[in-house]
This record gives structure tokens, C-alpha cells and sequence, in this order.
């Protein structure tokens, strides 16, 4: 029991003296690249799909 209280001892200390947090302005704009860049992959894999499908639909109707 005594290793676990040092180790929540010991990441205490680290996460609020070790840690270099991100500023608000940063972490937004982090959030926003995260947001854009899952969107354009989401619409790139649904390009992907749309001409797959097209592609078997026309193999299918042969």
C-alpha cells in the first residue's frame, strides 16, 4: 500500500511541476486542427467508398 501512496505522491508532484500545460489559446487551436482534419479525412474515406461502391454496383450489373 505504501508503493501505490508514493506513487500517487510522486505523480502529483510531477503532473504540477514537471508538466508544461498548454496556454487556452493553444489548446483551441488544437482542437480546431484535430476537428478540421478529422473532417477532411472523413470526407476523403467517404470519396474512397462512394467509387468503390459505384465500381462494384457496375461489376454486378455485367
Amino acid at each position: 500500500m505504501a508503493k501505490i501512496a508514493t506513487y500517487v505522491k510522486e505523480s502529483w508532484k510531477e503532473l504540477t511541476t514537471k508538466v508544461t500545460w498548454p496556454t487556452w489559446d493553444k489548446l483551441q487551436s488544437s482542437a480546431i486542427l484535430v476537428m478540421v482534419t478529422t473532417l477532411i479525412l472523413a470526407v476523403i474515406i467517404w470519396l474512397i467508398d462512394l467509387v468503390i461502391r459505384t465500381v462494384m454496383m457496375g461489376i454486378y450489373q455485367l
